[in-house]
C-alpha cells in the first residue's frame, strides 16, 4: 500500500545515522534465536482462540491462553521461565515445544524528528520495513503511530508506488505482522544503541498508540493473518488499542471490504488517488476490476452497515501528483464522488523515487486543492513529511523482494530502455 522503494543496506546506512545492525540474540530472558522457530510452535501472533486450541492440543486448560497472551503483549516477556503464574511443568513443556519470536531486526534507524525505522528479515531472506512516527517527539506520552507491512512486496502495481515495482513474493504471517508492533514497543525499553535482546521487561510499557496497516502490501489480500493480528491489537488481554486507533488501508479489494465490515470494527482508509475511473485505472489498476461505483458502495456499507458497532467515517488517501490528479477539476470531481460519504481526506505530498515518472505537486497547488475540499464541507489534512532523513517518509522505505511476478525485472529493464533512448 505505502510506496516503498527498494534500495540496499549500504545506501540506507549512508543516508541515516545512527544505524544499528542486529546482533545474535543472547540466551537470556528476552528474544531467542530465530532458527528455534523452525522446530517449535511460535505463539506470537496467535489469537486467544488459536492459543486456547494450542493449549488443549498439548493437554492443558484453555484459560492458559489468557495468561500467556498477557505475558507476551502486556509484559513483553518471551521466556516461558519468567511466566511465574504458570506451573513449572507447563513452563518446561512450553520451553521444549514452543517459542515467542518476532522477525529478525537487521537494521534500525532513528531520525532526529523522533521517527524510528526497522528493517526486518523474514523467513526466506526477504526484507520488509516498519516505521514509527511520533506526532510530537517532545511529548513523552504523545501519539506514536506505527506503519505496519502485511506482505513481502505487493501484487497491485500502482503506477506511482515503488513497492509494486518490486513485485510480490508472499504474505506475511501473523507472527511477522504482530512482531513489528512487538519490536516497536520494545525499542522504548532500551537505549537506541543497545540490542533489543537487552530489554528490561520490568520496565515494559506499550508506547505505540496507533497502528496503520499501510506498509508493504495490500492488507485485504492477506486477509486472515491481518485480521488475526488486528484482533490482538484490539484485545484487552493483549494491546488493548481503541478500535479508532487501528486502521486498515486498502486500494479497494471490494469483496473483502464487505467481509471486514461484518467481522471486525476498525478504522478504514481507502487509497483512492484519483476521482474518476479513467485516471484511477492508470494509477491504481485494481480499479479495472473494482471500479469506483463498486468501491464507493463498499465504503458506504462499511460506514452504514447493520453491524451495531457503527464506523464513523472513512479516511480517503490521495497522493498529490503534479499535473496528473491535482487540478481544481479533480478536486471538484472528488467532492462529487464522495457525496454524503462521511470522509476525512488526507492529501499526501508525493515523495519521488528514482525513475518514478511523477513529481510532487507544489505546496500552493496542494493548498488550493485542499481549500476546495474544505469549502465543500470535508475535513481535509495535508500529511506532514516525517523521517525523510532516514528514508522513512512515505515512499522512501526499503524492501527486498524475491519477486515471483517478474515485475521487478520488467521495471528495471524499462529504466534501462529509457536511459538508452
Amino acid at each position: 500500500m505505502s510506496t516503498l522503494i527498494k534500495t540496499n543496506a549500504a545506501t540506507t546506512a549512508t543516508r541515516a545515522q545512527p544505524v544499528q545492525a542486529h546482533t545474535p540474540a543472547k540466551r537470556n530472558n528476552s528474544i531467542k534465536l530465530l532458527d528455534e522457530a523452525q522446530a517449535k510452535t511460535n505463539l506470537l501472533g496467535m489469537t486467544q482462540a488459536q492459543l486456547a486450541d494450542y493449549f488443549k492440543s498439548i493437554g492443558e486448560k484453555p484459560f492458559r491462553s489468557t495468561q500467556v497472551i498477557k505475558w507476551i503483549y502486556q509484559q513483553g516477556v518471551t521466556d516461558f521461565e519468567q511466566m511465574t503464574n504458570l506451573s513449572k511443568g507447563l513452563r518446561d513443556k512450553l520451553s521444549a515445544n514452543a517459542c515467542v519470536i518476532p522477525p529478525k531486526v537487521i537494521h534500525r534507524q532513528y531520525s532526529e524528528d523522533g521517527t524510528r525505522k526497522w528493517v526486518f528479515e523474514v523467513t526466506g531472506g526477504s526484507l520488509v520495513e516498519t516505521v514509527l512516527i511520533p506526532a510530537d517527539d517532545s511529548k513523552i506520552n504523545g501519539r506514536k503511530t506505527l506503519c505496519v507491512s502485511s506482505q513481502v512486496g505487493c501484487a497491485l502495481d500502482c503506477s506511482f508506488c515503488s513497492t509494486g515495482k518490486q513485485g510480490f513474493e508472499r504474505d506475511l504471517t501473523a507472527a511477522e505482522i504482530l512482531g513489528q508492533l512487538w519490536v516497536a514497543n520494545a525499542s522504548y525499553m532500551t537505549d537506541a544503541q543497545d540490542s533489543l535482546d537487552d530489554v528490561d521487561h520490568s520496565l515494559w510499557e506499550n508506547n505505540v498508540t496507533n497502528v496503520v496497516m499501510m506498509g508493504m502490501g495490500e492488507p485485504l489480500l492477506n486477509y486472515r493473518p491481518v485480521v488475526s493480528s488486528m484482533e490482538l491489537m484490539l484485545s484487552d488481554h493483549a494491546y488493548g488499542l481503541s478500535k479508532r486507533r487501528v486502521t486498515l488501508s486498502t486500494s479497494g479489494v471490494v469483496p473483502k471490504m464487505y467481509e471486514l465490515a461484518q467481522e471486525l470494527d476498525v478504522a478504514l482508509a481507502i487509497s483512492l488517488h484519483a476521482p474518476n475511473d479513467e485516471l484511477r485505472n492508470e494509477l491504481v489498476p485494481i480499479n479495472k476490476k473494482y471500479p469506483l461505483d463498486q468501491l464507493m458502495a463498499a465504503a458506504r456499507n462499511y460506514v452504514f452497515d447493520v453491524n451495531p458497532r457503527h464506523k464513523k467515517h472513512v479516511t480517503i488517501e490521495y497522493v498529490m501528483l503534479d499535473g496528473v490528479n491535482d487540478s481544481d477539476v479533480h478536486a471538484k470531481q472528488l467532492v462529487a464522488l464522495l457525496g454524503d460519504l462521511p470522509s476525512k481526506i488526507n492529501l499526501i505530498p508525493f515523495n519521488p523515487f528514482p525513475h518514478a515518472g511523477y513529481d510532487k505537486s507544489s505546496n500552493n497547488r496542494i493548498h488550493s486543492f485542499s481549500n476546495i475540499l474544505s469549502e465543500a464541507g470535508f475535513v481535509c489534512t495535508i500529511r506532514q513529511t516525517r523521517g525523510d532523513d532516514i528514508d522513512a517518509a512515505c515512499g522512501q522505505l526499503v524492501g527486498q523482494v524475491a519477486d515471483r511476478t517478474r515485475r521487478s525485472a520488467a521495471w528495471q529493464q524499462s529504466i534501462k530502455d529509457r536511459e538508452n533512448t
